[in-house]
């Protein structure tokens, strides 16, 4: 009880801080999971960092550092924004812990014939060479679609998985499942 209180306090100060530092802030959840997203730059910018937190049921810790090359494109007509980088991630269980730098990328395209509706996806995946600790290898995914009610606030819905193979024995699944959220633009 005391970890969730702590854990919920740290998501409380980072949501409250980010608006004086970042772009956006993006914040979802899943039956078993609060993940709390924060980015520095717009997607006009050619970098991108971003730093989250996700609390899962059962005292799991995940964190994550992102760092992409970003542009704009099209896939088709479809107006596009996409990500090329890297995506560092660390999680603690109770009895393991590890982490790996994930490669991949995202993309995000705009639906022009219905305004402020967008899909995204995302992949980063991480060989045995990227990955440390209990870790063997790590891959994370995330795709959703986003409608954005107003100027600078979207919801979403979706579906995230982060699974890592732990050395010498199975696969865990760190994050799994539908996710709905919202992301605020300052």
């Amino acid at each position: 009880m005391k970890a969730s209180r702590i854990s919920l306090m740290a998501l409380s100060l980072a949501i409250g801080a980010a608006p004086a530092l970042a772009s956006d802030v993006d914040v979802s959840l899943t039956a078993e999971s609060v993940k709390a997203q924060v980015n520095f730059f717009d997607s006009r910018d050619d970098m991108q960092l971003g730093a989250g937190y996700t609390y899962h049921e059962g005292s799991r810790h995940i964190g994550n550092v992102d760092f992409h090359a970003q542009g704009r494109t099209a896939l088709g007509n479809l107006p596009t924004t996409a990500g090329l980088g890297m995506r560092l991630i660390g999680w603690d269980d109770d009895r393991v812990d590890g982490g790996a730098l994930a490669l991949g990328g995202y993309a995000t395209v705009n639906i022009p014939d219905v305004p402020g509706l967008s899909v995204t996806g995302g992949l980063h995946y991480a060989p045995s060479i990227l990955a440390f600790g209990d870790s063997d290898d790590m891959t994370s995914l995330e795709a959703r679609v986003s409608y954005r009610v107003i100027r600078n606030a979207e919801l979403f819905a979706g579906y995230r998985y982060l699974n890592t193979d732990l050395d010498g024995r199975s696969d865990l699944n760190l994050d799994e499942g539908v996710m709905a959220g919202m992301k605020l633009y300052f």
